[in-house]
């Protein structure tokens, strides 16, 4: 069964950087496109950030300027480098990989921005 697993969510300042990962494992992973999505309390998921198998990357205009998305298929890892980070980017980060209707989900990692 196909697994995503984040890692490097944290506490930060604001202004400060985080970098998250997301393995991925028993699937082809350069096949899909890889996205990062973000839910803060009582508030719906959102997408972030995409990277396609072609390496384009698409951000969410809250995040254009601050967040980079990468992938190293040779590592099967998805990256999010976040910079200027500020409280409202707090939420749980979910790495997400989709190949048509085949879709997997990370179990998310929390980010929290706070003085």
């Amino acid at each position: 069964q196909a697994q995503l697993a984040e890692s490097g969510g944290g506490l930060v300042q604001p202004g400060g950087s985080l970098r998250l990962s997301c393995a991925a494992s028993r699937f082809t992973f350069s096949l899909y496109a890889m996205s990062w999505y973000r839910q803060a309390p009582e508030k719906e998921r959102e997408l972030v950030a995409t990277i396609t198998t072609a390496d384009e990357p698409n951000y969410a205009d809250s995040v254009k300027g601050r967040f980079t998305i990468s992938r190293d298929n040779a590592k099967n890892t998805l990256y999010l480098q976040m910079k200027s980070l500020k409280p409202e980017d707090t939420a749980v980060y979910y790495c997400n990989a989709k190949l048509s209707t085949l879709i997997y989900w990370g179990q998310g990692t929390q980010v929290t921005v706070s003085s």
